[in-house]
């Protein structure tokens, strides 16, 4: 435990040192909330079924924050470590390569939730979001989203063959979710061919579980958001640890 916790700390810093992972999981999403909050408020809108634009939107935009550590910041740490043989110096010392892959998964996840408590708390103060859902059902909803996009990040470094490909994966994959998923433009605002190719990206999922379980609607009515992100997870999980079997790690 106290290797973890001393390797923790380390990987803790080097985030929050890391300009783009930190502004992006919590700088960012604050802006969007700002920038959209002003010109729309959170007024009960038909456009959103009597629902304000921030009561849809900051679920939306936690969506993106799961984005930017599960495609971006983790897949990208554990390839970029991968490649610069660090995990090799780790193995030959007491903790080994697995205290640090935990150490890793364990900042990005508490980064995650981090960036989501305070989007959620600028929403609640500055316009007074509205959440019908439990603690306990918002946060199953969050652990299961992340678990599954982790994973899919996962995934990508175990069947990239270097750093650049694990880069193209990831920044398209991130890019192209977070714009056609609606984690920051509505998807009712999308034509219908958008929102068709929407439904094969994993973040629309996540989007409507997230906004759903806000809101107060109960599970079974998102069971194939439910189904899907929990394939994704055990899916990309299993053949991601499969891949990387088969790799070397020095």
């Amino acid at each position: 435990m106290k290797k973890l916790l001393a390797v923790f700390r380390i990987e803790a810093l080097l985030f929050l040192r890391d300009f783009y992972g930190f502004f992006f999981t919590f700088v960012f999403p604050l802006l969007m909330l700002l920038l959209y909050g002003s010109i729309y408020g959170n007024e009960p809108s038909a456009y959103f079924g009597g629902r304000g634009t921030m009561d849809v939107s900051v679920p939306a935009y936690s969506a993106m924050i799961i984005g930017v550590t599960g495609l971006m910041a983790f897949p990208l740490t554990l390839a970029g470590y991968k490649e610069s043989r660090i995990y090799k110096r780790f193995d030959a010392t007491p903790a080994g390569k697995g205290v640090v892959i935990a150490a890793q998964v364990l900042v990005n996840l508490l980064m995650t939730l981090a960036g989501f408590a305070l989007l959620f708390a600028a929403g609640k103060l500055v316009y007074n979001i509205k959440t019908e859902g439990s603690f306990w059902a918002i946060l199953g909803a969050l652990l299961l989203s992340i678990g599954a996009v982790f994973s899919l990040g996962f995934f990508f470094t175990a069947i990239a063959r270097d750093m650049k490909i694990s880069n193209l994966l990831c920044y398209v994959s991130y890019f192209v979710m977070i714009f056609l998923s609606g984690a920051t433009i509505p998807k009712e605002m999308f034509p219908e061919a958008v929102k068709k190719f929407s439904a094969w990206l994993p973040l629309t999922y996540v989007v409507e579980l997230l906004q759903g379980v806000f809101l107060g609607a109960a599970f079974e009515e998102y069971r194939k958001s439910l189904v899907v992100l929990g394939t994704i997870l055990i899916v990309c999980t299993a053949s991601g640890a499969a891949f990387y079997r088969r790799k070397s790690w020095v």
